[in-house]
């Protein structure tokens, strides 16, 4: 079979529709999705393309008809660990389904490695009708989703905290009290040199718990301790507890950005002969199901992030009905003290 051949019988995409009409596919998404900001002659020459290709009922036809999709879009970048052992993504689906279902609406996941093919994913998954609209998670620093989904005329929901530049409602764990009131009580426990394993730092929620732990150590007139940047993962973290390990002098508390980092900085410093929490407070966040169950068990800042997906996805269903919503929702996190700080 010749290549024109096979190419006949490949089922045509919206790239093809965009090169035939001489357009980007997010013209071509736009012009099914609305027609916000194209003009009616390139309209018209995108709708003509479509034609010629006979692109197929079960996407540009719904997107001509204008029918819901009855799914909501979830695009993910992230490393294949934090799938498998991040305590956030579990839970938030969970909330998700548990909304949608109700409804009669499913999520589409679609799991991406790099910016090029997540944006690709979102032109597709708008332009083909797939999806009604989209949660973002694992916000980033000056996320550029925001003014791509806003180009695309995509109605959208944010989970955490994006800042004041986003165009979308949004919901958040609000946890930056309990933040500062862990720090509070390692400075009340007598720690002076109070360490931080950091986060992935693109990410604004590892960026977040970074500054809070920076501001509440110098708001209490101490020098902040040395910051290792662990990414979210238990090499992450065993690695950089081998660094701190290494510092002189050491501190003599650890604060570690998720519950992950802090788990596998326990057993290096097993390994290492240092007692928790007589010789090293340690202190993670999350309140995953094993937290309360190592030895120590280790103190963390819980966050319901089950109802933080009930609740994005309510708002954004909400926003697909034309209704009114809040442009913020804040959850609540907890502190949970237990034996790894002294408590």
């Amino acid at each position: 079979m010749t290549e024109e051949q096979r190419s006949s019988h490949r089922r045509p995409t919206i790239s093809d529709v965009a090169i035939r009409a001489g357009v980007s596919k997010g013209a071509v998404s736009r012009t099914f999705n609305g027609g916000k900001g194209i003009s009616p002659g390139t309209m018209a020459r995108i709708r003509a393309a479509a034609a010629e290709l006979n692109w197929t009922p079960s996407t540009a036809a719904r997107a001509v008809s204008g029918g819901p999709a009855h799914a909501v879009g979830l695009v993910l970048r992230r490393p294949a660990e934090l799938l498998e052992l991040d305590p956030f993504f579990p839970a938030f689906l969970a909330g998700v389904e548990s909304a949608l279902t109700s409804v009669g609406y499913a999520a589409v996941l679609r799991f991406v490695g790099d910016s090029h093919t997540e944006r690709e994913g979102y032109e597709q998954l708008v332009g083909e009708r797939r999806v009604d609209g989209f949660l973002l998670t694992d916000l980033r620093h000056r996320d550029p989703r925001f003014e791509l989904l806003s180009r695309l005329g995509a109605r959208a929901v944010v989970a955490g905290s994006p800042g004041r530049t986003c165009p979308f409602p949004w919901v958040s764990t609000g946890s930056a009290g309990q933040v500062r009131e862990l720090i509070r009580h390692l400075i009340a426990q007598g720690h002076r040199t109070i360490a931080h394993v950091a986060g992935t730092p693109s990410l604004r929620h590892a960026r977040r718990r970074r500054q809070l732990w920076q501001d509440t150590v110098v708001e209490a007139g101490l020098e902040p301790g040395p910051v290792v940047t662990g990414d979210f993962t238990t090499d992450g973290g065993a690695r950089a507890t081998r660094e701190l390990l290494d510092q002189s002098p050491r501190p003599t508390a650890i604060f570690y950005a998720n519950d992950l980092m802090a788990i596998a900085g326990l057993s290096v410093l097993a390994e290492h002969g240092v007692k928790v929490p007589d010789d090293m407070a340690v202190a993670g966040f999350d309140d995953i199901s094993l937290a309360s169950y190592v030895t120590p068990a280790l103190t963390t800042v819980r966050c319901d992030y089950r109802r933080m997906g009930q609740i994005a996805t309510h708002t954004l269903l909400a926003q697909l009905r034309n209704e009114d919503v809040a442009p913020q929702f804040t959850i609540g996190g907890e502190l949970r003290l237990r034996r790894s700080t002294g408590a």
